[in-house]
């Protein structure tokens, strides 16, 4: 006989199946003794009221340490925040501060006495780094020197002081400041009485090509097909026609000296030379150049020394009619590679490039070679230079 025991057990699975039937399992029923049913605030029905039985649910791991690292990086946030505001006003006030003298700065420099076309703390700037430059090098260092191979012919790179032909036939080389010229045959007491004659409504050709380039930079491609040079009340040529005006160290009052032929020029020991010449413009060629050491003719025609018994400081060069004109250090002058330039690429100049004499100096710039020299003087007080007065540097070296 049985005590019952296997039908209860058998009425209770019923009923546990009869539960789970009725709700889905994850909304069942808890046991009679745990549940206790919801009560709702008369106010908010909808909202459920917790009683004191019901606990939170506790953080999976993953998310604490997820919320651990928010909570760090909203704090770090907040510190570079608090710091990038006070350093960007204080980079703003660096900065205003910055652009204020900056302008004042320009504008104390914009103000300033212009020198040469050229505002006085640039030329000042201008002269410093020349200063810096012949105290390093002393304009004693030698520019390269290439194959003939290499050389070609220089191209036309500007008319100034060559508008029209020169008679050569009338050319003589002016040289002043020379020690007791009287010793001289050339000797003559007033060089500023000889006249330069050009060819009437003759043009300068540029030379084979009959133009200059197209390129040039600083002038006209073709020179003009008529230029007459203007004449002062009495008849004679004007002097200084070109841009820059006549210079400031014209030697037009009565002025002792000797008059040199070209012959006389070749009579000293001929030298070539293959270096580079080089444009301010930004361009260089390698050319072939024939003719006489500078330091040679001071050599053979030296300069009077000063009362302090020095030799002078400076060389000044000009134009027939004073156009063009350029002044060196006399140490520039008595470089080993300063020639006076008769010939380029083994054959005499041509009137564009400076015929019948021109200087090649290959440790300063294009501007400094000056052609068709008419008057060299030695002097103690620096000379004017054309390219000077309208803003370039005067030293000018490499």
């Amino acid at each position: 006989m049985s005590d019952g025991r296997e039908e209860r057990e058998e009425q209770e699975k019923r009923r546990e199946w009869e539960r789970e039937k009725r709700r889905p399992d994850d909304d069942r029923i808890p046991d009679d003794d745990d549940w206790v049913p919801e009560r709702y605030d008369s106010n908010a029905p909808l909202t459920p009221i917790a009683t004191d039985n019901t606990q939170a649910p506790e953080q999976a791991p993953d998310e604490a340490a997820a919320a651990a690292r928010a909570e760090a990086a909203a704090r770090a946030d907040a510190a570079v925040l608090a710091a990038s505001r006070q350093r960007t006003r204080r980079s703003f006030l660096l900065a205003a501060a910055a652009a204020a003298a900056g302008y004042g700065l320009y504008r104390w420099i914009d103000r300033s006495t212009p020198i040469g076309r050229q505002q006085m703390p640039l030329r000042k700037g201008f002269e410093t780094n020349a200063a810096v430059a012949r105290t390093v090098f002393q304009e004693r260092g030698l520019a390269p020197t290439y194959p003939v191979a290499k050389a070609v012919d220089l191209r036309f790179n500007g008319p100034y002081g060559l508008r029209q032909e020169l008679m050569l036939d009338s050319w003589r080389l002016k040289l002043v400041g020379v020690d007791t010229p009287q010793r001289f045959p050339q000797f003559v007491p007033d060089v500023t009485t000889w006249q330069y004659l050009e060819k009437p409504n003759m043009a300068m050709s540029s030379g084979k090509s009959g133009q200059a380039n197209t390129d040039d930079a600083k002038g006209p491609p073709k020179p003009p097909t008529v230029w007459n040079r203007a004449r002062n009340p009495d008849g004679s040529p004007m002097r200084g026609q070109e841009e820059a005006g006549e210079s400031e160290t014209a030697y037009t009052q009565p002025t002792p000296g000797l008059l040199l032929t070209l012959d006389d020029v070749k009579r000293l020991p001929h030298h070539e030379l293959v270096t580079e010449f080089k444009c301010i413009e930004g361009w260089s060629q390698i050319v072939r150049w024939g003719g006489v050491r500078f330091a040679d003719l001071i050599a053979a025609y030296p300069p009077a020394r000063n009362q302090r018994g020095d030799l002078p400081r400076y060389v000044y060069m000009e134009t027939p009619f004073g156009d063009y004109y350029c002044g060196y250090n006399l140490n520039a002058c008595t470089h080993p590679q300063s020639l006076l330039a008769t010939e380029m690429s083994g054959a005499p100049l041509t009137q564009a490039h400076g015929a019948p004499l021109r200087s090649h100096m290959p440790i300063k710039y294009g501007y400094k070679q000056i052609k068709r020299i008419a008057l060299i003087a030695y002097t103690d007080q620096r000379p004017d230079d054309y390219w000077t007065k309208l803003g370039y540097d005067w030293y000018a070296g490499l």
